[in-house]
């Protein structure tokens, strides 16, 4: 018997469904990332380079300019010298916690269930 929401999962349009939309947001490991470390407050953008392990200026600044564009988080330049620029999330941004939290339940549970070494992307046939 399927389960309620795998039945609305199955049923839903192929193309512009839910999953879609919020697949447009969550676009590559580094957008997810930055939602992930904006979640808890506002960062400067060295801070949130720092976070995420050091992904390269022009890859996070594509990201955020992204990710901005998409109302999700919002970019504040204060006058001061050097210019300090805060990123942070908007309220569309902060709705995105409950996906981000499932994604991180599912992956916890992967990990421990993975105590047999499987290699990512090998399937084992037996």
């Amino acid at each position: 018997m399927e389960e309620p929401l795998a039945d609305e999962l199955l049923r839903a349009p192929a193309a512009g469904c839910g999953v879609e939309r919020a697949l447009e947001i969550l676009e590559g490991k580094w957008s997810t990332l930055v939602l992930r470390e904006l979640l808890s407050g506002p960062l400067r953008f060295t801070e949130l380079r720092a976070r995420l392990g050091g992904p390269s200026p022009k890859t996070l600044t594509d990201r955020l300019r992204m990710l901005e564009h998409q109302g999700v988080l919002t970019r504040t330049v204060h006058a001061e010298v050097p210019p300090r620029v805060v990123y942070e999330l908007t309220a569309r941004g902060h709705s995105i916690r409950p996906v981000l939290m499932a994604m991180l339940q599912w992956g916890e549970q992967d990990a421990a269930a993975d105590v047999g070494g499987r290699q990512a992307g090998v399937a084992v046939r037996r």
